[in-house]
Formats: structure tokens, sequence, C-alpha cells
């Protein structure tokens, strides 16, 4: 029994260093011809931050826990409004919605996450480019969109902007670990243990296009956690337009 306990430590402590990014994942993208000057009187409307934190299961699955997520939305949340006033721009925070106006929210920040993986997917991996994408086989064509049905959302009417934020957070378990060492361990097998996803946007109120988005897919800071939370925030909205925000 001894030795197997040492064997689940020496196999957590080999996930430890197994498991971290070798390089960074991150990526920032602007709309051509899209400025924000630090003063430039546009207002920028903040949605509550699309926030769900859970564990990774042995077999991959994603299992939500609501006291993780509670925390971390409030964690988020506060760290958010430490940072608004460096937006560089007046800020404006988004009317608590409700009924057919809380599911509008809701759907736009899942069309956000879609599209800001798509962004991912298709324009910021080389080898997925879409032809649309690109030009003179460059892909500095930044050109997505929400669709014009922002303009409708809660607090719309009032700004130039809004500020789109999405955060998933999978810890992994001890047996997606575990796991995890076994595969380093096999040819030909590879086991990823945890995701740390977070994107934000800004976004045209009036026609739902897409102005910057900063994309991470491994993202650092335990959102459970105060200073891990700070830390998350900075990092997404690190190059805001406009801002003097960075990573801390």
């Amino acid at each position: 029994m001894k030795s197997f306990f040492t064997w689940i430590a020496a196999a957590m402590a080999l996930v430890t260093f197994a498991s971290a990014p070798a390089v960074a994942q991150e990526r920032t993208a602007v709309k051509q011809g899209f400025e924000l000057a630090p003063n430039s009187g546009k207002r920028i409307l903040v949605f509550r931050p699309s926030v769900s934190v859970g564990s990774q299961s042995t077999g991959g699955m994603f299992e939500p826990n609501a006291e993780w997520t509670e925390q971390a939305k409030a964690n988020i949340q506060a760290s958010l409004e430490e940072l608004q006033a460096r937006l560089g721009n007046e800020v404006i925070v988004a009317p608590e919605a409700y009924g057919n106006d809380a599911q509008a929210v809701e759907e736009h920040m899942a069309l956000f996450a879609a599209v800001s993986q798509a962004v991912i997917e298709y324009q910021f991996f080389v080898g997925n480019r879409l032809p649309t994408k690109k030009r003179d086989n460059k892909a500095d064509i930044f050109d997505w969109s929400l669709g014009d049905a922002v303009s409708k959302l809660p607090g719309a009417d009032q700004a130039d902007y809004g500020l789109f934020i999405y955060n998933k957070d999978a810890y992994g378990s001890t047996g997606r670990k575990i796991l995890q060492v076994v595969a380093l361990l096999g040819p030909g097998i590879a086991v990823k243990s945890g995701e740390h996803v977070g994107y934000a946007g800004l976004v045209d109120l009036k026609t739902g296009d897409l102005l910057w988005l900063n994309a991470d897919g491994a993202m650092g800071g335990d959102v459970r956690e105060v200073d891990g939370s700070q830390k998350r925030v900075s990092q997404l909205l690190e190059e805001f337009p406009g801002s003097d925000i960075g990573e801390e």
C-alpha cells in the first residue's frame, strides 16, 4: 500500500511539471481601422462576465461546481470593477437583466464564446486560416461579428461599445492527472489535464462587429482565490485599446 501512495505522489509531481504550458497561447487582434483613444468620450458598456468553474473528470468531461463558480464570479466581478477605471473611457455597468432580456444576454455571451473560438481556430491558427480572412497570403483581415441584435441588449442604447468577458476553468481531478502521467509513459498518447480558457472582446453595439479580442487557451491564476482572479482579469484586459492595463 505504501508503494502505491508513493507512486501516486510521484505521478502528481510529474503532472505538475508536464502540465506547465511550454509557450504562451495568448493572442490579441484589432479590427482594421479601429482605434480607441484614452479620452475619446466613447462609452463602454461592461456586461457581467460569463464564468463557469468545475473539475475535469478522468474521462475528460466537465463537471460544474456551483460553489467554485459562485466564488469565481464574485472574485472576477470585484477584480473587473477595480480595473474599470483604467479602461481609459467612460464605463457603464450593464443593468441587471430579467426574463427575455436575461436570456438574450446569456445567448450573446454564448455566441461571443463561439465566435472567439472560431477566431482562434480559423484565423489565429495558421494551418486553418480561412480564405476570406487572408490578404496577400497574410491573416490580416479581422472581420467577425455577433450580429446587430446586440443593439437590443439591456443598456446598449446608452453606450458605443460593449465589453464581453467569457471565462471557463476545469481543474483536473486526481484521476485525470494520473491518467495524464500514464499517457506520458505510453507511446503516441496525449492527455491534457485541466482547461483554463478566457476571452475578452470589445463589440460595436450598433453593428455587432468584433473590434478587439484577447483570447487565451492557457490562462494563469486560480479564479477561486482573490489574487488569482486579479491576475486573470489583468490577463483578459491586457492590451485593451486605449488603456494601460497589462499583466501584473
